[in-house]
């Protein structure tokens, strides 16, 4: 996984909206999630994430789902997990380049997440599930992403 400047991306929404790196971070913050619907820790954050991305207070940030599936599969898998949030597609190939904004980052397992400043600097990457990298997350965005009766691992792989 990278560290430093974020690499730019332009990828389509689930809405057919070709959306940068530079459009989303005029607004604050972003959380990228890179996921396959198919990767049971991906399953398993993702709501998670979720509560992150509808209970969070700050001014402008967002949580954006990138997925290395169709858009048809993606589809399903946001109904099923009932996600609200962004959605891109990173294609599997594009242009003669396999999955170009996971390669960009050097995602090598699923989920990956970067936290992206305004400023376009990466100030926190997680690998798999890590439950108190997500509880820092929360806290910095106001989001208790954790109550008592969630019986979660401390960390899984991805």
């Amino acid at each position: 996984m990278i560290s430093g400047k974020a690499p730019e991306i332009g990828l389509t929404s689930l809405l057919g909206e070709r959306i940068t790196l530079t459009d989303l971070l005029k607004s604050g913050p972003v959380l990228l999630a890179f996921y396959k619907v198919s990767c049971p820790t991906c399953q398993l954050a993702f709501p998670f994430l979720e509560r992150l991305h509808c209970g969070q207070k700050a001014d402008g940030f967002q949580v954006v789902g990138i997925s290395q599936d169709d858009s048809r599969a993606t589809d399903e898998f946001n109904r099923t997990f009932g996600l609200t949030l962004t959605t891109l597609l990173d294609p599997p190939m594009e242009h003669s380049v396999r999955y170009p904004a996971s390669n960009a980052y050097q995602i090598t397992n699923v989920p990956s997440l970067f936290l992206v400043e305004q400023d376009g600097q990466i100030s926190q990457s997680v690998n798999g599930f890590d439950k108190s990298e997500l509880e820092k997350l929360g806290q910095r965005f106001g989001v208790q992403i954790f109550t008592p009766a969630d019986r979660v691992p401390a960390y899984r792989p991805g």
